[in-house]
Parts: structure tokens; sequence; C-alpha cells
């Protein structure tokens, strides 16, 4: 939008120029609005209030105010980059605060923790988009007023023109004239008959494609404010053999624009049937995932016909405008917890989180309900677990994953009894074992329980406890399902800017006229020049090959033969030069004389 904008007044200025020096001619070869000076006489008199409304909208819809919001909603955005947004995870807006306590009441002054949606924002927002429009309907009018008008008459004296060739042609003026228009409309120039010229004019898709520029970014400006206010975000861990249903009491985090209706999620369900990964096994790429995909079976709609499918990254599963992307995978052991007496108390696939490229996963296996003790009261279990799934074998180091597929799968735990916490009403993070509450169990040294296993391998607890077997490894994958409306209007925008933006700058908008008028041998005189709304080394070519197809229909006349000096004449009488002063050829417009020159 700069670069389309930027010469506008430097241009105007040339037109101006260019008016005064071409008369009509070089009037309004641009849609840009002449902005209003005010007297400079002495005495100026104080503006009304309707005046003073009058001259703030007009700085407010000038293209020098558009640039600067422009400007400013760039700089706004900055800080909703570099500093953890509410709306994008909340997590780290409650890091943040506690680690920055001298900044943080700045930032939340200014508003900085929700950048988007703040005042300052949004009124640069509003206003920005209150000025394209304020720029955009009055231009829109000039230009189809230019669209429905004919191009201007010749200026009386073409010469004065920045590209101008001649020549002299036996041709008769009419039939002259005639085909010079034909040419001129059979490469797409708008013309019509002035007196004794051919006014014609191109590049009229250079102020539609600014005009399509700034459309486009109004466009542009409605997807995104429609995207932001109805939007909705969630994020789900599903393990291989779980489903999914697109309900609110499904996800696992929710966040959704200001206008959302819940009544509006797509009714679609899916189940993740496998997780394929495989991975680089040798040379400097070793552990670079080659497969990542996750396949599942959905069904649109309550009753719909179950379909296979399989997400992968940046391709993600599209259901009735719901969009569901892959975004992580981890592993999750299946562990079975037994009492003292053998029952099964617990038998499920726990997640845990990856901490490291290797999917080297930490998290907590909690048993809530079902479980009692010897003495055969209630209580609750907790391990912190520790997953690596390539060990590198005892004695090798401190246990971390070697490599991310799951080649030698090893279970560290360690074992706690008593309150989790979970009946305070208070959130709790599921991969965190909080043992405030809780006894560690004793290993024989008095140490905490703690113990490495494979699968097929148990923990035992200690006097009679119970026990903890793990039983193998199931593959989870994290989905992020997104449904945010205009995303194909700010495409279809940024596509339009981009083609307008290149019509503005590479188009170029030119006048030519044809003036065929007898001389006073009665010879036809053709005068042909042109005009651009700037200076354009490519002007004179194309007045150039114009005048070279001209030609063909209007031949130059040739020289006037000349006559024997007087010494060779047989009656002594004075030769006299007939030659064609104007020039029996076309004269380039390189060749074109200096203004006011005679011709």
């Amino acid at each position: 939008m700069s670069k389309a904008n930027s010469t506008e007044t430097r241009q105007r200025e040339e037109e101006d120029e260019q008016g005064s020096a071409h008369g009509a001619a070089g009037e309004q070869l641009s849609t840009a609005p002449r902005e209003e000076r005010p007297d400079t006489g002495a005495g100026v008199p104080a503006m009304s209030v309707i005046g003073w409304v009058r001259w703030f909208w007009r700085q407010l819809t000038s293209m020098r105010v558009a640039l600067i919001l422009l400007f400013l909603l760039s700089l706004g955005a900055i800080p909703g980059s570099l500093i953890p947004q509410t709306s994008v995870d909340d997590m780290k807006v409650q890091a943040f605060k506690e680690q920055h306590t001298t900044l943080t009441p700045v930032y939340e002054a200014l508003q900085l923790f929700d950048v988007y949606s703040s005042v300052w924002f949004s009124a640069i927002y509003i206003l920005l988009f209150v000025s394209l429009i304020g720029c955009i309907v009055p231009r829109t009018g000039q230009f189809v007023g230019q669209l429905r008008s004919r191009p201007p008459g010749a200026p009386k004296r073409l010469t004065r023109l920045p590209a101008y060739t001649t020549w002299r042609t036996e041709a008769g003026p009419e039939e002259v004239r005639a085909a010079a228009l034909a040419m001129l409309r059979g490469r797409r120039f708008r013309g019509h008959e002035v007196g004794d010229a051919v006014a014609a004019e191109k590049g009229y898709l250079r102020e539609a494609g600014n005009l399509v520029f700034h459309i486009a970014l109004i466009v542009m400006l409605i997807a995104f404010a429609s995207g932001q206010l109805f939007k909705s975000e969630g994020g789900k861990l599903v393990v291989e053999g779980d489903g999914f249903s697109n309900t609110l009491t499904q996800y696992d985090d929710f966040k959704s624009g200001s206008l959302y209706d819940a009544d509006s999620l797509a009714p679609f369900s899916f189940v993740l049937d496998e997780f394929v990964g495989t991975y680089e096994k040798s040379g400097p790429q070793r552990g670079t995932p080659r497969t990542f995909e996750a396949r599942v079976t959905y069904a649109e709609g309550a009753d719909g016909a179950e379909r296979k499918g399989v997400i992968k990254v940046n391709e993600p599963l599209v259901v009735d405008g719901t969009k569901v992307y892959l975004i992580a995978h981890g592993y999750a052991p299946v562990v079975t917890v037994r009492d003292g007496k053998g029952k099964v108390v617990s038998k499920s696939a726990v997640p845990l989180l990856p901490i490291d490229n290797n999917i080297t996963s930490s998290g907590a296996i909690k048993v809530m309900d079902g479980y009692k003790d010897k003495n055969g009261k209630k209580t609750q279990l907790g391990f912190k677990a520790f997953f690596v799934p390539t060990f590198a074998g005892h004695g090798k180091g401190q246990m971390f994953s070697q490599f991310p597929a799951l080649d030698f799968p090893v279970l560290a735990l360690s074992a706690y009894q008593g309150s989790l916490g979970v009946d305070s009403g208070l959130a709790q993070n599921v991969y965190q074992l909080d043992t405030s509450k809780m006894k560690e169990f004793k290993d024989e040294d008095g140490e905490l329980l703690k113990k490495m296993l494979m699968p097929g391998e148990k923990l035992d607890l200690p006097d009679g406890a119970g026990s903890i077997t793990y039983e193998g490894t199931e593959e989870w994958a994290s989905f992020q399902i997104s449904q945010q409306p205009g995303n194909g209007w700010a495409l279809g925008g940024a596509i339009a800017a981009i083609a307008g933006l290149a019509g503005s700058l590479f188009i170029q908008r030119r006048r030519v006229w044809v003036r065929a008028g007898r001389g006073a041998d009665g010879v036809t005189v053709v005068e042909m020049a042109g005009l651009g709304r700037s200076e354009s080394a490519k002007l004179p070519e194309e007045l150039g090959d114009l005048s070279a197809a001209l030609v063909t229909t209007a031949p130059v006349a040739p020289a006037a033969p000349e006559k024997p000096d007087v010494a060779d004449t047989p009656d002594g009488s004075a030769a006299t030069d007939a030659t064609n002063e104007a020039g029996s050829r076309p004269v380039h417009p390189a060749e074109a004389p200096a203004e006011g020159a005679e011709k």
C-alpha cells in the first residue's frame, strides 16, 4: 500500500504542472482527490464546528493518515507477538506475571496481555477501516466518471508533449484519422475523433488496480475481525483406540471469540485408529520424523456414515468447515494397579508429556477411587512416572531416551499414598503429582520406593499394599480443532491486494493524439504525441511503434526532386531547395525537437 500511495502527492503535483502546460489534455490522469488548500489571505475567518468536522474528515480520509494508521497497526501487533496473550495461553501469562512483578502492573494498565482486544488497538483498527472507506468512495466515483467520459481533445501544440513524431503523407486527412482511430482501437485504446485530431487513452487498469488494492484491504480487515469475534479453538489429546466428539465437554481446553455461539459447533466425531511415526535412523538427521500421521475413522453429523481419513502436519482433516490439526505426539504406558488382595483397581493407558526431541516423557499416574489399604481403609495412590522409548541401558548415564521410536521402552516409577488433593475443588494438572498430603512408600533401605520397569514387569508395594504392572505402550496424538470463519475471505483479499498492487505499480496510464491536416503545399502533415501519468521510458517506444503501424496506411510522401543549380540549368535560373523541412519520414520521438521548436 505504501508503494502505491507514497508518491501520490508528487504525482499530483506533476499532473498539476502538466495540466497547466497541456491544458485539458493533462488534467485528471489520476483519480486521487485534490486537497482543498485554504486561502492564504491576511484575514482567514475562524472555522465553525461544521468546518472543523469537515477538516477532520478530510484529514482522516487522506492517504497520509491511512498510511500512518496502517503503520501504527503494525507497531501495535509487535507486543502481541512478543508478550504472552491471555487469549492464546493463559498459563504463559500467569508465569510471565510471576517472573516480572515490576512490569506486570504497567503491562496490565496498557492492556498488553490482551493486545488484539484492547481499547487502543480496536480504536486504530476502526479508524483505519473508516479512513480506507473514506478514501475509496470518492476515488471510485471519480474513476467511474472517467470511464464514462471521453479522452480530451489534442493540445494546441503537440510539440510540447514529452513524446512526439511527425511526417508528411499523400493520404487525405480524413483517411489518416480514420486509420489512426482503427489502429488505436485495435490496440485496446479508448479513442474518438475531436476536430482535426484523434484522441485516445489507455491504462485504466492502473486506477482500477489501485482501487482493488484498497478494497481488498477492507475485505481483509473485515475477515480478520470476524475471525477473531466468531472463532473457536480447542485442544484434545486422544490415545489410540479412543475417540472425540465435537462437544464442549470433550475438549481439554477451549477458547472462543466474544460473539461465538457454542451451539454452532459442527457435529462430528472421530476415533484415533493408529498413529504412525517413523524416524531417520542414521546420519546427521538421525531422529528426524519421516512419517508423522494420525489415521482416523470419522463421521459427520449424528448419524453420518463412517469414513477413513489421515491427518498429517499442515494437512488437517476438514469436516463441515471445522479443521482438525495434528499438533503433537507421545506415548501412553498401559499400567494395571492391584490392591493387596490382587483385585484390579485400575487399568488404563496414561499419557505422558515429552520433554525432549527423543520423546523422553514424564507425568503422573493417579488412582483416585477403588483402592483400599491392607486395613481396608479407602485411600489414594500416586506414582511419578518417567518414560523413555529407547533406553540406553544400565550404567550409561542418566535415563534419557536415545531415539524417539519405541525400540527399548522403560518406565521408571516412584510410589506414594494418601490424598491426591483432587477433592479440594481446585483445578489440578493431570501431569503433575501433588505430594504435599501424601506419604512415600519406602523400600528395604528406608528410601523412596522406585523402580525401572520393562513391559511385563511390575513394582510390588511394601507390606502387601498391592502392585503396579507395566503392561505395554500405546501412542497418543494431540489435535487442535479450529473453526475460524473469514479465512477464505482473508485469503481472497490478500490475493486481490497483490494483484491490485501489481496493476497499480506496473500499468501506465497514457494518452495519445494523432493530428492530420493539409499543409500549405496541399500535402497532409501527420503529428503524433503521447502523454503519460508519470515519466516512462516506454512511452516514446510505444509512440514509435504506433507511428510505424500508421505509416503502413499513411505512407511517407516522397521528397520533392531537387532542382539543378544555376550553372547546370539550361536557362540559368536559380535552383531552389524543395526538401521537406518537416521531414519526408516519421521523426522518432527521441528525435523530437525541444519545447517551443518549430516543426
